[in-house]
């Protein structure tokens, strides 16, 4: 029972992290995705047609980015025992990206190439939570960065308790378990495009503070 509840808390704070991650890098950052880095697809595209943007091919940057760091994930697996510690390297970095977001500023040379390198770190944490959902998939109840997968499963569940009730003891426990991966995500969108609007990419503190956390408790 104990683990059961372990999961349901480690998908909830995960799926949080990686919408706030998402909006606040995509409200501050010009409109970077860190956690939906295929959504940078589309905004490249519609960028390079607009024709008012000169950086656009920013965007393509993130998959690089994101690429190394879930090669990273996986070299990092592969030597610890304790799997959390990907998350505790996830939140070093979005970490150490907050506070680099503010230093840079008070010092008055936070510059644009400053605002998209805090972005691409930004982006190397969420490749890193990618890693760790793929890698250690029973730790979840889903993916925790992707949204579409869950809501397809979800609704599926749906469609089959409309057909046979509340007595689809499985399709009821696995639509609950969906519901928990999108209500977070989208939790965490909200809180990401309020602290992305008005504090900027300094709150990545935030996020990085409870992966931290999140490892510390999780220390075998």
């Amino acid at each position: 029972m104990e683990i059961q509840k372990n999961i349901w808390y480690v998908t909830l704070l995960l799926t949080i992290i990686a919408g706030y991650c998402d909006t606040v890098t995509f409200v501050a950052a010009d409109s970077i995705f860190s956690a939906h880095v295929t959504g940078n697809f589309i905004v490249f595209a519609y960028q390079i047609i607009k024709g008012s943007d000169l950086h656009a091919w920013v965007k393509l940057l993130t998959f690089p980015v994101f690429i190394f760091a879930v090669i990273v994930g996986g070299r990092i697996a592969l030597r610890v025992t304790n799997r959390y510690t990907i998350l505790f390297w996830e939140g070093i970095i979005l970490l150490l990206s907050g506070i680099a977001s503010y230093v840079f500023g008070y010092l008055e040379i936070f510059s644009e190439w400053t605002m998209y390198t805090v972005a691409m770190t930004t982006v190397f944490a969420m490749g890193l939570q990618n890693a760790f959902g793929k890698l250690y998939a029973k730790e979840t109840h889903g993916p925790t960065t992707m949204m579409t997968g869950n809501v397809t499963q979800a609704s599926l569940d749906l469609g089959s308790l409309l057909k046979n009730g509340l007595k689809d003891v499985e399709a009821l426990l696995s639509f609950k378990k969906q519901l928990v991966t999108i209500i977070g995500f989208l939790v965490g969108c909200f809180l990401g495009a309020v602290a992305g609007k008005f504090f900027g990419l300094g709150t990545l503190i935030l996020p990085g503070i409870a992966m931290i956390i999140c490892y510390l408790y999780h220390r075998e």
